[in-house]
Parts: C-alpha cells; sequence; structure tokens
C-alpha cells in the first residue's frame, strides 16, 4: 500500500472529530479560538511498513491536531486528562462506524487513574503560575482559569464517575478569574480547596481502580482486522 501524506490519513481516514478547548468548556468569549481534535485510522497495511503512519498530527488546519487511533487509545487509558475530555466533548463534528463504536466504549477508559494524572498535570501547572507571579506580580489568568476548571472536573469525575466538559453553572466564576478579577490568593484558596476535595472524592469514587484494558484492546484489534480486509479487497 502507497505510504500516505498526513494531510490523507486526516482528510480521508478520520474516525471521530470534535470541538475543544474553550468552546467545548462553555467558556468562549468572543475572541477565542476554535480548537478542533481529531482521531484517525491508519491503513493496517501501513502499520506493516519499516516506516509507520504517524502517532499523531498537528493540522492541516490551524488549531488543529489528531491521534492515530492506537496511540488515542494509549493515551485515554492512562487517563491523560487532555485525551479523556477529547472523548467527552460536547461538541461532536464527526463520527464514523468506528468513531460511534469509540464513544459508546468511553466508560472503559475511566478509571481512579485519573486522580492521579489529573492531579500530576495541576501540580506541573501551578509550579508554572507560582513562577509568574514571582517574576511578574500576577498569574497568567487564562492559564489560572483552566487550572482550576481542571480541578473541578478530576473532582467532579471521582465523584460522580462521569465526566462533564461543560463547567455550566461555574462560566461566570471562572471568566471571572481569566479577566484577573479575582486576587491570585483567593485562587490559590480555591485551587487548594479542590485539590483537598478531589482527594476525599477518591477514597470513595464509584470508578474502578483501573480501566477495562481488555475491552479497548478487542475494540482496536477488530478495528485493524476489519481494516485489513477492506484494504485486501
Amino acid at each position: 500500500m502507497t505510504p500516505l501524506t498526513p494531510e490523507e490519513l486526516v482528510r480521508d481516514h478520520t474516525v471521530y472529530s470534535c470541538v475543544m478547548g474553550s468552546r467545548a468548556f462553555g467558556l468562549a468569549t468572543d475572541d477565542s479560538d476554535t480548537d478542533r481534535r481529531g482521531v484517525f485510522l491508519a491503513p493496517t497495511p501501513l502499520q506493516w511498513r519499516f516506516d509507520k503512519p504517524p502517532t499523531h498530527i498537528e493540522g492541516p488546519a490551524e488549531e488543529q491536531f489528531s491521534w492515530e487511533l492506537e496511540r488515542f487509545c494509549e493515551l485515554a487509558l492512562r487517563a491523560n486528562p487532555s485525551v479523556l475530555e477529547c472523548l467527552h466533548s460536547p461538541l461532536v463534528e464527526h463520527a464514523d462506524d468506528t468513531g460511534r463504536e469509540l464513544l459508546a466504549l468511553r466508560g472503559a477508559f475511566l478509571s481512579r487513574q485519573a486522580h492521579g494524572t489529573f492531579v500530576r498535570y495541576a501540580v506541573a501547572q501551578r509550579k508554572k503560575l507560582d513562577a509568574d507571579v514571582r517574576r511578574h506580580g500576577a498569574p497568567r489568568w487564562k492559564h489560572a482559569m483552566h487550572l482550576v476548571r481542571l480541578l473541578m472536573s478530576c473532582r467532579d469525575l471521582l465523584r460522580t464517575g462521569e465526566l462533564v466538559v461543560d463547567v455550566g453553572e461555574e462560566r461566570e466564576r471562572l471568566l471571572a478569574v481569566k479577566r484577573g478579577e479575582v486576587p491570585w490568593p483567593r485562587v490559590e484558596a480555591w485551587m487548594d480547596r479542590l485539590a483537598t476535595e478531589a482527594d476525599a472524592a477518591d477514597a470513595v469514587s464509584p470508578l474502578p481502580a483501573g480501566p477495562d484494558r481488555r475491552a479497548v484492546e478487542d475494540f482496536l484489534f477488530r478495528t485493524r482486522r476489519a481494516s485489513a480486509a477492506r484494504a485486501a479487497l
């Protein structure tokens, strides 16, 4: 099979795509970008070459990023926050049969592992915000808003077992942070409280200890096999 360009893989082999970022979170304003994320299925015969298809592709449009299906599943099984949220975006733009099966399987990726991955990401971002405060006297407020949002998402996922992307009634409070209207000490206290609540929720979470790796692997195997059969025809 002739190798495909990154643009061809995204254009012709995307199985799922959605809008993410502020628009999916319910935090968009007039100047917000439209961040698009997608999953493409590289035809199985391409996996048999020494030169494998890419595991991810930036573009071809601005603010567009796509993962190959296997890489996407690997990251979701590790409870990568960005990938899990992509699976739960309320703004789905495209899903073929494989994409719909992936969406139906999204509960299999959720587990209490999310506590560790979300918190590790939050700690890393918090260090960057603290560094900004030391150097410039204030954090990057947009980043502070999104960190608060992430901690909310983590806490609520652990409490309910469901990942909800849209911030709902918290929109105005979060946008006030983005505008720099909330003093940094209050934002810090808010973050600390959310982290503590996430820790408490983890102890009694309805989520399983780990994801359903077997179900995801079976899905990937069937999808690769069907792709190989289509190529043979």
